[in-house]
C-alpha cells in the first residue's frame, strides 16, 4: 500500500468542529499549565524500571498480547478526540497492519454519535481511554467541574464496552493539583505525549507522516487525531516507516509495563 493512499482536501474540513481545532491547537508544544504548582512526571522507562525493581513481570493485558518494551523498541500510537466518521478505515488499517492503539475519546457528539465504533474498537483489542466530555480545559474548571467531565465520559464508555478507563488524557495536556485529586479520585492515570504532528492545523497527509517521523523515540507517545481529514490517510505510512526503523507498536499499557498505571500520576515521555 503506498505511504499516501489520498491526500485530504480542504473540502471536508468545515464538517469539523471549529471550536474543538482551536482547542487542540492550545497543545502545540506540550506545554502543561500548572499554575503556581509544580507538578512532576513520570517517564515510561523509569515506571518499568520501578516495577521490576519490585519483581514485577510482563504479563498479558487484556484482549493484547504481552510486550517487553525493556527489550523492544517500543512506541505507542494514541488518537485523541475521537471516534469520528473516518475511525472505521483507521480501524481497518490497524488490523491489517496488526498494530493494537490508545483512544482518548471524548464524550458529546462521538462516544454518543458512534456508540458501535467504541464498542468496535473495544473489541479489537485497542485500549479505551477518557479525553473527558466536552473538551473543556480542566485547569479551568473547579473540581466539580473536572470530575462530572470525566467521570461523564467514564460512565458513557463503561455502558458500551463494560469497562471503565484507567487512563486519561487532558484537553491541551492542562493540568493542575485539583486535575490530579479528582484524576485519581476516580482511577485515572493522566497521559501525556511526546510527538504531535499538529493535524488539527493541516490537511497534508505527507506534512503529518512527516512530523510524526521526526519527533518518533523509543518509548514515545504519538499523539493524532483521528477527526482531521488528513490523519487517517498518514497512518498507513506513519506504520509502514516506523516498523521499518525497528518499532514495536504498543498500548499506552503495555508501554508502562510491568508498571500499572497509577491513578492520579502523570506520565510524559
Amino acid at each position: 500500500m503506498p505511504a499516501h493512499p489520498r491526500k485530504a482536501t480542504t473540502a471536508r474540513t468545515g464538517a469539523r468542529p471549529r471550536r474543538l481545532a482551536a482547542a487542540l491547537a492550545g497543545a502545540t508544544a506540550l506545554t502543561l499549565a500548572l499554575g503556581a504548582c509544580s507538578m512532576d512526571t513520570t517517564a515510561p522507562a523509569d515506571a518499568r524500571a520501578d516495577a521490576l525493581a519490585e519483581g514485577r513481570t510482563v504479563s498479558p493485558s487484556g484482549a493484547t498480547e504481552p510486550v517487553d518494551c525493556e527489550k523492544e523498541k517500543c512506541i505507542a500510537l494514541t488518537f485523541d478526540a475521537g471516534p469520528g466518521r473516518d475511525t472505521p478505515e483507521l480501524l481497518d488499517t490497524l488490523k491489517r497492519e496488526r498494530v493494537p492503539a490508545t483512544f482518548f475519546l471524548l464524550g458529546r457528539k462521538h462516544i454518543d454519535r458512534y456508540p458501535k465504533v467504541v464498542k468496535r474498537l473495544h473489541d479489537e483489542g485497542h485500549e479505551v481511554a477518557n479525553h473527558t466530555w466536552t473538551h473543556r480545559r480542566l485547569d479551568q474548571l473547579k473540581r466539580d467541574g473536572i470530575r462530572e467531565e470525566l467521570e461523564r465520559t467514564q460512565v458513557a464508555i463503561e455502558k458500551i464496552t463494560g469497562e471503565r478507563p484507567t487512563l486519561m488524557r487532558p484537553p491541551q495536556g492542562r493540568i493542575n493539583d485539583d486535575v490530579t485529586a479528582v484524576s485519581k479520585e476516580l482511577g485515572l492515570a493522566q497521559i501525556l505525549w511526546s510527538a504531535t504532528a499538529k493535524d488539527y492545523s493541516t490537511n497534508d497527509s505527507a506534512l503529518i507522516e512527516k512530523r510524526i517521523l521526526k519527533q518518533a523515540s523509543r518509548d514515545g507517545v504519538i499523539l493524532l487525531h483521528d477527526i482531521y481529514d488528513g490523519t487517517v490517510p498518514a497512518v498507513p505510512g506513519i506504520i509502514e516507516k516506523l516498523k521499518g526503523r525497528g518499532y514495536t507498536f504498543v498500548t499506552v499499557s503495555q508501554l508502562l509495563a510491568p508498571a500499572k498505571a497509577r491513578p492520579g500520576t502523570v506520565y510524559r515521555p
